[in-house]
């Protein structure tokens, strides 16, 4: 049996998107389930809108994800090189193996041509594609006008009443009838092949036997099918995959929120976390289990489980799986992750000053508020900005019971070292004025932070420390005593 071999081809346009980036995770996974190979290869025929650093950036996010390619771009390979226009030559003696077996032919008609005679179809109401016009010139003709410097493109002559069939492992068989394709272009007159006609080339080239794509490609297959046939050429398994959509169930875009990995890396998502989190994007595993190590994802995937509907990206979901990767992180794991963010935020430099064990109390006191590392950013406002009391605050420091726990704490509290000695420190203020837990917690925690919610109160006064503890206390005494 052959090597299961399966490919991932970005654009390098703009960054790397979340549809794209699950493409190239199925791939990854199913080749790695299959103990086979996977290729990475750039498509930049594109010329106006392809840059290099998008390509330096996808390729930067595939890395971060966890995929790893065993063949391509940067890798190498003997089946290089593996950026299409460094491919032209190659897909040059193909071009004219299809003209010279009359399976393709120059087509001299301008934009200009081509618009007028779609817009004439489109008035009369026929089907909007290609008349043929060119595809009866004669050689002399050609000659002709390839003499006089006229740069043709060239065209794919369409089998007439054929019936084309993809046995999708994912949508099953699906039918495609010729005559409904016009002659289509396979080189643009700027000597550039189009899309259709290099990824098949580039597929055989490369030995892939797979294609999992998005299922917004299933409608170029016929055409590539016809090129597979023209070139005897072996047609890879098609697999296409569902289309991303945002919670309104309409296809994913930037009014969702991010759209790109590199976004979702900023804010400070995990990639362990968005690795799991895309997988689930279209497929399932069996049992009911959503958080699964790598090992674990590639040891369940299969593309029988691919599902044939849209996948629907839950922002609440990715918050929480996100989360608990968090969660599983060590305090120490956790600084360090958390380091750069604070290290670019307005609090950089009271940040700076703090020693490592009063860093990792922060941290520690602020670990379950976190949705993603970003977000340390409003956590650590709560120990460095000057407080301001929320509505619910104000509330609970306006009572007469809660001056007298301020001025309680404000008289007793030493300077501790560990949180258990402000836990016994706070349970001792609890029975000495025969109160319940929340009515000492809630003023404290409102003269400390503005907010009657928040980070466990050992942590933050181990952090502020004794000096800083007693100032917020007084402010708040004075101001609502």
């Amino acid at each position: 049996m052959k090597k299961i071999k399966v490919r991932f081809a970005p654009s390098p346009t703009g960054p790397l998107h979340i549809g794209g980036a699950r493409s190239a995770l199925f791939n990854y996974l199913f080749a790695a389930h299959q103990g086979g190979e996977f290729v990475v290869r750039i498509e930049d025929t594109d010329l106006e809108r392809s840059r290099r650093e998008y390509e330096e950036e996808i390729l930067e996010s595939l890395q971060w994800l966890g995929i790893q390619w065993t063949e391509g771009i940067e890798k190498g390979g003997e089946n290089g090189p593996y950026r299409q226009t460094e491919r032209l030559e190659i897909y040059q003696q193909y071009i004219q193996k299809l003209i010279e077996q009359g399976d393709a032919y120059y087509c001299f008609c301008t934009q200009e041509e081509l618009e007028h005679e779609r817009l004439q179809q489109l008035q009369s109401g026929q089907m909007q594609r290609y008349s043929g016009k060119c595809c009866g010139l004669s050689d002399e003709e050609v000659r002709q006008r390839l003499g006089s410097g006229l740069r043709p493109s060239v065209r794919f002559r369409v089998p007439a009443h054929q019936i084309y069939v993809v046995n999708d492992l994912v949508r099953g068989s699906v039918t495609f009838e010729s005559d409904n394709s016009g002659d289509f272009i396979i080189l643009k007159s700027d000597g550039i092949p189009v899309y259709n006609f290099a990824v098949v080339i580039d597929d055989v080239m490369m030995g892939i036997t797979h294609v999992i794509r998005a299922e917004e490609h299933l409608s170029n297959t016929p055409r590539q099918l016809m090129l597979y046939d023209a070139l005897n050429f072996t047609r890879p398994e098609f697999a296409h995959i569902s289309l991303i959509l945002g919670s309104d169930r309409q296809k994913m875009s930037k009014r969702h929120g991010a759209t790109s990995l590199v976004q979702y890396r900023q804010m400070g998502y995990l990639p362990e976390a968005l690795f799991n989190f895309l997988a689930l994007l279209g497929w399932s595993p069996e049992g009911e289990q959503e958080i699964l190590s790598r090992e674990e994802l590639i040891q369940a995937f299969t593309l029988e489980r691919v599902a044939k509907s849209p996948a629907v990206f839950d922002m609440d979901k990715l918050n929480w799986m996100n989360q608990q990767y968090l969660k599983q992180k060590s305090v120490s794991e956790l600084a360090e992750l958390l380091r750069p963010y604070l290290a670019a935020s307005e609090w950089s430099e009271m940040y700076s000053q703090l020693d490592q064990e009063r860093y990792c109390l922060m941290v520690q006191a602020v670990r379950d508020h976190l949705v993603c590392l970003a977000d340390i950013n409003s956590q650590a406002g709560l120990f460095f900005r000057e407080v301001e009391w929320d509505e619910e605050a104000r509330q609970a420091l306006s009572s007469e019971l809660a001056q007298t726990v301020l001025s309680a704490v404000h008289s007793d509290l030493a300077e501790f070292s560990h949180p258990e000695e402000v836990k016994t420190f706070i349970k001792g203020t609890i029975k000495k004025l025969n109160l319940k837990a929340k009515d000492v917690y809630m003023p404290l925690r409102s003269a400390l932070t503005g907010c009657t919610h928040g980070p466990e109160l050992p942590y933050l006064i181990l952090v502020l420390g004794r000096d800083e503890c007693l100032r917020r206390i007084e402010r708040a005494i004075n101001t609502f005593g």
